[in-house]
């Protein structure tokens, strides 16, 4: 597995990155099929020192991504936690896995209607407009609507954009307020 790691507003020095790539790696004798770890540092001035280092940790395992992120007051206790986090998550998914492999599919026994609601009024004048403060990429690989609802509850979101597999567009996926999933395929006018 390779494994990278980015730290920021923080030094790391070589017995904390030992200390990362040692938790990270014992996460692939639980699933194999890890090809990628990619680990963010960041110190951060909160005026909690429990929110001092923020941990994010993904990874890849055969299109499948699993995240975790956590803070704490020091770097070693946020990779614990994190690493704790994601264990819990690739028992998760595993188990899914098996239910998978034996007929039984989350996807089978939700609704997935696109039950979309009306189209959004025009909001109200503001004079200082939001910022996009972040932008993520990632690969999509084409999945079906099943598979992408296992992804989203492998992330813990309420919504997932993905490819589909059977209509070839981009999709969103989103959790309904009911418990049900909704659907939304985009129509080019």
């Amino acid at each position: 597995m390779e494994i990278q790691i980015f730290s920021k507003n923080v030094a790391l020095s070589p017995v904390v990155e030992s200390y990362i790539r040692q938790k990270v790696e014992k996460l692939v004798r639980h699933l194999p099929s890890i090809s990628e770890g990619k680990v963010e540092i960041v110190e951060e001035k909160a005026k909690s020192p429990e929110h001092r280092h923020s941990v994010q940790i993904t990874l890849t395992s055969g299109g499948i991504l699993l995240r975790s992120e956590e803070k704490a007051t020091k770097i070693r206790t946020a990779v614990d936690k994190a690493v704790k986090a994601l264990d819990r998550q690739i028992e998760r998914y595993k188990g899914k896995l098996y239910q998978k492999s034996r007929g039984f599919s989350i996807a089978r026994h939700s609704s997935l209607t696109g039950g979309m609601v009306g189209e959004e009024s025009e909001t109200e004048h503001v004079e200082e407009l939001p910022r996009v403060v972040r932008v993520k990429r990632f690969a999509m690989k084409p999945m079906s609507t099943s598979e992408a609802v296992e992804q989203m509850e492998l992330l813990g979101h309420s919504f997932f954009l993905f490819l589909n597999s059977e209509t070839n567009s981009i999709n969103l996926l989103y959790r309904r307020n009911d418990g049900n999933y909704g659907l939304i395929e985009p129509e080019l006018s």
